[in-house]
C-alpha cells in the first residue's frame, strides 16, 4: 500500500472523531476542498471552518471505504459515508478524487448527489 492510498484511508476513518482542526491538518496550507455540490473552499483554516460547519449538527458518522485505487498523486476514494444528524440520518454514496503533495492532501473533490442528502434531513 502507498503511502498517498494510507494517508487517505486515515483521513476517511478520522471523520467518526467529528473533529474539523484533526480533518483539516490533513491539507496543505493552501489545499482546497471542493464539496461539489458547492463553491470550493481553499487554504487549511477556511477548509476547517468549513468542515466544522457541516459538522455543528451531526452526531455519528462512520464512512466506509468501497474502492481505493491511486494513480501517480491521485487517489480515488468510493464510499458509502453514514452520517447521522439532529435532523435526520443518511447513507451517501460518494466518490472522492485526492491530489497529494508531500503527504498532505493539496485538492479535494467530492462528488454525491445533494438531493440524496437534503431528502434526508427534511
Amino acid at each position: 500500500m502507498s503511502d498517498n492510498i494510507r494517508i487517505v484511508e486515515e483521513f476517511v476513518a478520522a471523520w467518526s472523531r467529528l473533529d474539523a482542526t484533526r480533518l483539516a491538518s490533513y491539507f496543505s496550507e493552501d489545499g482546497s476542498y471542493y464539496n461539489m455540490p458547492t463553491q470550493p473552499v481553499t487554504g487549511r483554516e477556511n477548509v476547517e471552518k468549513f468542515i466544522g460547519q457541516f459538522l455543528a449538527n451531526w452526531t455519528e458518522t462512520q464512512w466506509d471505504i468501497i474502492n481505493i485505487a491511486e494513480q501517480g498523486n491521485l487517489v480515488f476514494c468510493e464510499r458509502m459515508d453514514r452520517t447521522k444528524t439532529e435532523r435526520g440520518s443518511v447513507d451517501l454514496p460518494c466518490f472522492g478524487v485526492f491530489e497529494m503533495e508531500q503527504g498532505k492532501i493539496k485538492v479535494w473533490r467530492d462528488y454525491f448527489d445533494l438531493s440524496t442528502f437534503m431528502k434526508a434531513m427534511s
